[in-house]
């Protein structure tokens, strides 16, 4: 399965909830690829942080042919994630046409679901190339113990688009984690954002399924 965690709004946390997909499904034995269609290279700059072997391939991918490329790769690999750039729309598309899953992480502020409207419209666009694309919201940088992340379910129904039920909290974890080159399986595995990272990662495989 192909899964694109993609927004046009920056500093969402896309390439955070990418590589943690990407080495929870490594750790299930999976031959995972992580293709980083950001020109800022930041899933390529975690992987360059990393002093242990790479528990998943990385590779740097920000042109607007990442649907045709990605054949060549999809023998090679059991779960393909790609991480997308913000605003290069011609490589967005790409992404769009190359996804079965279309993951767009939200924060709880009014200002992504607001954000969420312009990326739900390009989807739209690229799908008349994709028409069983699937499409889901992550909330992500919720605030623990706040009604925030609930307001924010509510605010994204507007949209027909489904939230997905598992939501990320904000945790030092994250940041500790990607400055080392580590998911945060590594750095805890029985921590509160390993164990969300987990259940949010069966969730987005259960759409393979539906």
């Amino acid at each position: 399965m192909v899964i694109s965690f993609l927004n046009q709004k920056g500093g969402v946390g896309k390439t955070t909830l990418a590589i943690n997909i990407a080495g929870t499904l490594a750790k299930k034995e999976r031959r995972v690829l992580v293709i980083d269609a950001d020109p800022q290279g930041s899933a390529l700059d975690w992987l360059g942080c990393r002093e242990e072997n790479p528990i998943f391939t990385v590779v740097g991918m920000p042109n607007a042919t990442i649907h045709k490329q990605i054949r060549d790769f999809r023998k090679d690999f059991d779960q393909i994630i790609i991480d997308a750039p913000g605003r290069l729309e011609v490589v967005m598309r790409s992404i769009i046409m190359a996804s079965e899953v279309v993951a767009i992480p939200v924060q709880p502020s009014p200002y992504d679901v607001w954000a969420a409207k312009d990326v739900l419209e390009l989807i739209e666009e690229a799908t008349v190339y994709n028409e069983k694309l699937k499409v889901v919201f992550v909330v992500n940088r919720k605030v623990v113990n706040t009604a925030i992340g609930r307001d924010v379910i509510a605010a994204l129904s507007e949209y027909d688009v489904p939230v997905l039920n598992t939501a990320i909290c904000q945790r030092v974890i994250f940041a500790e984690s990607v400055a080392s080159g580590k998911i945060v399986e590594e750095v805890d595995a029985n921590s509160l954002a390993a164990k969300e990272i987990r259940t949010l990662t069966k969730e987005l495989m259960r759409l393979d399924n539906e």
